[in-house]
């Protein structure tokens, strides 16, 4: 087994278990990780809207 397959099993299975212990402060991460993604969408649409006006 190659270094990059068990990397990617143990980061499954880390998540797995941060779901499964603490599934409140899971879902929180998760609201965060997409707050900040739509933020940065929203700069982006924002930066070339402004290019083209």
């Amino acid at each position: 087994m190659n270094a990059k397959k068990l990397a990617g099993i143990a980061a499954v299975a880390l998540v797995l278990f941060f779901v499964i212990a603490q599934p409140g402060q899971a879902a929180g991460f998760v609201n965060n990780i997409i707050g900040f993604l739509r933020d940065a969408a929203e700069a982006v649409i924002t930066f070339v809207s402004n290019i083209f006006t």
